[in-house]
């Protein structure tokens, strides 16, 4: 049969076969038949409209719609949905304007109004989608679904929630696919109460909700931490009978990762009939959530034994992982598994490796991962800003932050914590105040104890401790340990030593069994020679059954982590560790190191306490790493507990004799040791 002699039915028919597959050149060969026509037909050149916009060719459909001897509202609506979906919101409300001059377009539909509230969401233009909404309310077309949820999503990315809930009350009857769209809204913009409210509204209507409307409310109860309600939302779903599809099932996975029942998320999951790399990544994003990390990781090989495929999502997990257990090289080869199978260039891979390398110690790398990144976010611009700061960078944290600014992105309450940590680092007590005061006052930011007690750390670091008292006295907030912690280890480094047994005192009526507070009052004790009082202090440790944590150092050397401790001879390789500690100390003595026997926090000879010195766990770390690992390779340690002066001075001095760079995280912060200097500016 030629092709001409074909029906016009079998053509609608064709043409809509070749929309579905996107089947360009067979639809093209339609198109020529139509060209060649001797009468016009609308409807098949509605279709092709369709095709070529679905094709990814808007130019090409553009060109057919101008063409047209008539047209109706068929033909702008499937131009005007070509334009959305490639990516030209701007051009599809540009039409909308043009075909509310034609005459034939005087009555347009629910579907031209959709696309067009669709549009304004998508560039969040509020302006005009107000003119939308007002012309749909005069048409009486807001009580069509599609239109009703298009004004819905378009408040909600518009972050005008009373808006969308005036619209979403203002329809009678239930609309699961509303209830869905306001539950998700309210939870995207940090609204949990009133989505508990919505949610605990529609009890009643609780037989209409379908799959997508569980997998929201489980979100919800994940975002609120409110397991008491995932259980019952999980008890609906059992007593129902609904079908546990993949989103459901990883929902419930995820909920209870994130109210911190490891178990339930586990057995959730294991229960599962079908799991699929959004399951998978689901349960290894519950362990990594609850700072499990290796499990998370282990669960990762078991996922490849059953032959599913990581995505996007699963390496974030993974690098996140890394980040928790600072497992660098485990990161590194992540990183490069993600670039071999494509999913490098999703931007939540780009911030997990912002996350991951930061909190590896290898700011360097965490930068050139921002800045390979084509699509940045607020949650790149925090982790980078966060990021730089840890590591002392305060100059390039706070550039960050401006350069954010002039890219039109708004800071958010994370934002401001990694700001003022900046600000501490450098110091900047007045930039800090007005940060704190002012700047997020003007955004509408609420400053919680993270922001006070970055402000405490700036002043403690500027000397100016009784400013630090006063501020935490007069500031209405719920202190927490650690800020208390702060301004008692600063009364340490600064030697005021009444305001800090004031302190310390202060902490230990709140937390009688803080082993950390002890320590910190047994050091300052030690450091000013009254050892009466280390013994006191001991003594009520030892009644109380409070033990201090060993000190203990780690580093990782071809996959193998290598764990020191001060006092340990176990180490296979201790005799040439040791050799080497000797060798440094010679080295480092000779341009000025003298040891710093008030480090030692025991009351023996000082003969004693300058070889006891010499073999902190971090030194013997260190000296493991240099005969490990290739001349010039940086290295990498961690370590439980805050490092003491002593052992701070030495590594600034060997990173200068070794020509190496050491990075030390320890229980404060990194330390980047290089050429004799240290990121802390000699403040930790």
């Amino acid at each position: 049969m030629q092709s001409s002699s074909i029906s016009r039915q079998t053509k609608l028919s064709l043409l809509k076969v070749f929309i579905e597959n996107k089947s360009l050149r067979f639809g093209k060969s339609i198109h020529a038949q139509l060209i060649k026509a001797p009468t016009f037909d609308l409807i098949q050149t509605n279709h092709l409209i369709n095709l070529y916009s679905k094709c990814g060719h808007p130019g090409v459909a553009r060109k057919v719609f101008d063409s047209m001897p008539e047209r109706n509202v068929v033909s702008g609506s499937a131009l005007m949905a070509g334009y959305l979906h490639n990516g030209m919101p701007s051009q599809a409300l540009h039409l909308i304007k043009e075909m509310s001059f034609e005459e034939n377009f005087e009555h347009m539909n629910e579907y031209v109004f959709a696309t067009a509230l669709a549009s304004c969401s998508e560039m969040r233009a509020l302006e005009q989608g107000l003119q939308c909404h007002a012309y749909v309310l005069k048409s009486g077309l807001v009580f069509h679904s599609h239109v009703r949820n298009a004004l819905l999503h378009m408040y909600f990315e518009s972050l005008s929630m009373e808006d969308a809930l005036r619209v979403y009350e203002s329809v009678p009857g239930f609309d699961v696919f509303a209830l869905n769209s306001m539950i998700n809204g309210f939870v995207g913009s940090g609204r949990l109460s009133d989505a508990i409210d919505l949610v605990s509204g529609m009890s009643k209507e609780v037989e209409l909700w379908d799959h997508v409307t569980y997998v929201a409310v489980l979100g919800l109860c994940a975002a609120s931490k409110d397991l008491r309600l995932g259980w019952q939302i999980h008890d609906q779903i059992l007593r129902r009978g609904i079908q546990f599809n993949v989103f459901v099932g990883s929902g419930i996975v995820d909920m209870y990762g994130k109210c911190g029942d490891i178990e339930s998320a586990r057995r959730a999951f294991v229960e599962l009939s079908v799991k699929n790399v959004v399951s998978w990544t689901a349960v290894m994003a519950a362990f990594a959530q609850n700072g499990l990390f290796e499990e998370a990781l282990k669960l990762f090989l078991e996922m490849g034994i059953y032959g599913v495929q990581p995505n996007e999502f699963t390496y974030a997990v993974l690098l996140n992982s890394c980040a928790g257990l600072s497992a660098l090289k485990i990161g590194d080869a992540f990183n490069a598994h993600a670039e071999k199978s494509g999913y490098k260039a999703h931007m939540v891979v780009g911030n997990a490796l912002i996350n991951m390398y930061s909190k590896s110690g290898s700011i360097e790398d965490a930068r050139n991962a921002f800045g390979d990144m084509r699509q940045r976010d607020i949650i790149s611009w925090n982790s980078i800003i966060t990021g730089y700061s840890h590591h002392g960078l305060g100059g390039e944290a706070l550039e960050a932050f401006h350069d954010m600014l002039t890219k039109g992105e708004v800071p958010t309450y994370v934002t401001f914590v990694g700001v003022l940590l900046a600000c501490g680092n450098l110091g900047l007590v007045d930039d800090g105040l007005y940060y704190l005061k002012i700047f997020m006052k003007d955004l509408g930011i609420q400053p919680g104890v993270e922001h006070y007690t970055c402000m405490v750390r700036l002043l403690c670091r500027a000397g100016q401790l009784d400013k630090a008292e006063n501020f935490m006295t007069y500031t209405c907030t719920e202190w927490d340990i650690v800020a208390w912690r702060t301004l008692l280890s600063a009364c340490q480094v600064h030697k005021y030593y009444n305001l800090g047994k004031r302190v310390a005192e202060h902490i230990l009526q709140l937390y009688p069994d803080d082993v950390g507070t002890y320590i910190l009052v047994s050091n300052m004790h030690a450091k000013a020679n009254r050892w009466d009082e280390v013994v006191k202090i001991r003594k009520l440790m030892r009644g109380r059954d409070i033990k201090k944590e060993p000190g203990v150092s780690w580093i990782q050397v071809r996959g193998e982590t290598h764990v020191f401790a001060s006092e340990d001879k176990k180490h296979p390789f201790m005799s040439q560790i040791h050799d080497k500690v000797s060798e440094l100390l010679s080295q480092i003595k000779l341009i000025g190191y003298v040891p710093n026997i008030d480090c030692v926090l025991h009351d023996i000879e000082d003969e004693q306490k300058e070889e006891y010195l010499g073999y902190h766990s971090e030194k013997l770390a260190i000296a493991f790493g240099l005969i490990s690992t290739p001349s010039g390779a940086p290295i990498h340690v961690m370590k439980n507990l805050r490092m003491c002066d002593d052992c701070h001075t030495a590594v600034k001095l060997i990173s200068l004799v070794t020509s190496r760079k050491v990075i030390i995280r320890d229980a404060n912060r990194f330390h980047c040791f290089d050429s004799g200097l240290c990121s802390c500016d000699d403040y930790w």
